[in-house]
């Protein structure tokens, strides 16, 4: 490759530029003064040279996304101003003369390594103890998918600076080194994917206060999970699925309301899942599938406005689908299936408009399958093996009747309705039974009963109206109505009387004035009080009935100061629908007065 000739040259950016073949042995000795190299996502194969060591000043090194083939060259350990080393997504190997990944070793050399990325290789060694030995300015060590084999050394926890840490799909064994609490400042740590084991709960992880990603999934951990754990509030993203964690989950973990993914499927988790594991309100992914999880899902789970996807699949959950879960309007999957679920599922559900995978199937669901929103794109495999579901004919579950889930709640309406209706009417009879007794007497009374024992109406004049009230003064009012006011009198023979004075300006007070008049006259009642006399002539007119001291029927009715049982009450509304019976509801119901 002619263009390695540029002996002045410190940056080679060809990233992605389709180049094939093999770096040329000389590599380094062409390119003395490279700082930085970048020949990544291209076609280059065969072996690193040795010679890029020549390239004394290089700093960044990325040929990641190449065919390079065999091992590190260990002379990349002498560019002792190398930050950044990029190799991932090669075919690149160890050196068969040993165990160990040597050029690690190698690397102890560059104190300003910052970046080393090495994911995707087939490296198929172990890492070496001298890893501690490794720059203290360490921030990134990724070796995802590299076959590498054996234990991580406790040296680990000499990596102070180290902000990543990911050595997943790998096969590691041993336990997690207790080291690794000492790397104060890491943020993201994914150890899944191996086969490390842990018969005691990992409480030195809780160090790590600074976590935002903790994924442990996919090992042989053993023990439950750390009540610790709910103080790493800065975790975004905890994975701890595909372990042998045993116990209920501790409820400090519901603490972590910041949590946006929790992972805890397929483990022997149990109990109940509480009203508190909705306190992670910003999460979009929570997964407690596979384990032996009981009781009812929580109502509060409509409260979970950013979830996207839930799984409680493969549990012994009990109880009905909550109705609330249809607020979660994020939702894009939900997998309830392989549980105890009974009930119906819920018509709310139709409104999660982005709801795309729905998972039912092995439980004791009955009644209606909903039908719009999501449920149109639904196949019979999301509803198999339920008690009594029925639908859509597609789904492979029987017809529902006629009388549908929607038009069961319709007659249930209905039906309180007709009830409400027949209290009414009940109401009703009674109060004309009472009115039609209260004839029957009156004829009794006028068809067997001496005249002469019927107190004639007295015969009041309007002076006399006038001077018992004092002129209608204001200091003789009881009170005022829709038609006129009532004043407090005194007769020339001592006796107390109300006077109701009715205001012949405003409409219907002549109305109102015969209205009255025939009701008191015709009704007797404790309650009502007796008319005594009236005036009237076309300027004036007024009732003159019996005082009562005790106060309105308003205070007595309403007044929290003034105080009447329920017998009481309902015995004065009789006769308030008695007097409507009477005249026929033709007019409003009588201004009551003191009594």
């Amino acid at each position: 490759m002619e263009i390695f000739n540029l002996s002045k040259l410190s940056t080679m950016s060809l990233l992605q530029n389709q180049l094939s073949g093999n770096l040329p042995s000389t590599f380094g000795y062409r390119l003395p003064n490279l700082e930085y190299l970048d020949l990544g996502i291209n076609h280059l194969s065969g072996a690193l040279p040795s010679s890029i060591s020549n390239s004394s000043n290089l700093r960044r090194i990325e040929l990641g996304d190449n065919k390079f083939t065999g091992p590190i060259p260990t002379s990349v350990g002498d560019l002792r101003f190398l930050e950044l080393l990029e190799l991932s997504g090669n075919l690149l190997g160890s050196d068969s003369s040993s165990p160990e990944l040597s050029f690690i070793t190698s690397l102890t050399k560059c104190k300003y390594l910052s970046i080393l990325v090495l994911g995707g290789n087939p490296l198929n060694g172990i890492i070496p103890n001298s890893v501690s030995n490794l720059s203290t300015s360490l921030e990134q060590l990724n070796a995802t998918n590299c076959k590498i084999k054996g234990s991580i050394p406790d040296g680990i926890g000499n990596l102070t600076s180290l902000i990543l840490l990911d050595l997943s799909n790998n096969d590691l064994t041993g336990s997690l080194p207790a080291t690794i609490k000492d790397l104060q400042k890491l943020q993201y740590m994914d150890l899944s994917m191996n086969k490390l084991i842990s018969r005691v709960p990992l409480h030195f992880l809780c160090a790590l206060h600074n976590l935002d990603t903790m994924n442990l999934g996919q090992n042989q951990f053993m023990a439950s999970i750390p009540k610790c754990f709910g103080n790493l509030t800065s975790l975004r993203h905890l994975d701890l699925s595909y372990n042998k964690l045993h116990s209920a989950p501790p409820e400090e973990i519901w603490n972590l309301k910041d949590l946006l993914m929790l992972d805890l499927s397929s483990n022997l988790l149990s109990g109940s899942l509480p009203y508190v594991v909705t306190n992670m309100k910003m999460a979009n992914w929570v997964d407690f599938s596979t384990n032996q999880f009981s009781g009812g899902i929580p109502d509060s789970i409509g409260d979970m406005q950013n979830l996207q996807n839930l799984s409680l699949a493969h549990n012994r959950l009990q109880g009905s689908i909550p109705e609330s879960i249809g607020k979660v309007f994020s939702l894009e999957s939900l997998d309830l299936s392989h549980n105890f679920l009974s009930g119906s599922i819920p018509m709310s559900m139709e409104n999660l408009r982005y709801l795309i995978y729905i998972n039912l199937s092995f439980n004791n669901l009955s009644g209606e399958i909903p039908s719009k929103g999501p449920f149109k794109n639904c196949t019979a495999e999301s509803f198999t093996s339920n008690q009594a579901l029925c639908g859509a004919r597609r789904l492979l579950v029987p017809p529902c009747p006629i009388i549908s889930a929607h038009r069961s709640r319709t007659k249930r309406v209905h039906r309180t309705i007709f009830i409400s209706l027949g209290v009414i009417i009940a109401v009703g009879a009674l109060s004309f039974g009472f009115v039609y007794l209260r004839y029957r007497k009156k004829d009794e009374f006028s068809s067997g009963a001496d005249l002469s024992l019927v107190a004639m109406p007295e015969r009041i004049s309007y002076f006399e109206l006038l001077q018992a009230t004092n002129g209608y003064n204001e200091s003789n009012l009881l009170g005022a109505g829709s038609f006129g006011s009532v004043y407090r009198g005194t007769l020339d023979n001592g006796r107390a009387v109300a006077v109701k004075v009715f205001n012949l300006q405003v409409d219907g007070a002549f109305k109102s004035f015969d209205v009255e008049c025939e009701v008191l006259r015709n009704l007797r009642h404790r309650n009502l009080t007796r008319v005594i006399s009236s005036y009237s002539t076309p300027e004036f007119k007024a009732l003159v009935l019996q005082f009562m001291p005790n106060g309105s029927l308003e205070k007595w009715l309403y007044s929290h100061n003034y105080f009447l049982d329920l017998m009481q009450r309902l015995d004065i509304l009789i006769d308030v629908a008695c007097a409507l019976q009477y005249l026929h509801c033709e007019y409003s119901t009588p201004t009551w007065l003191p009594f």
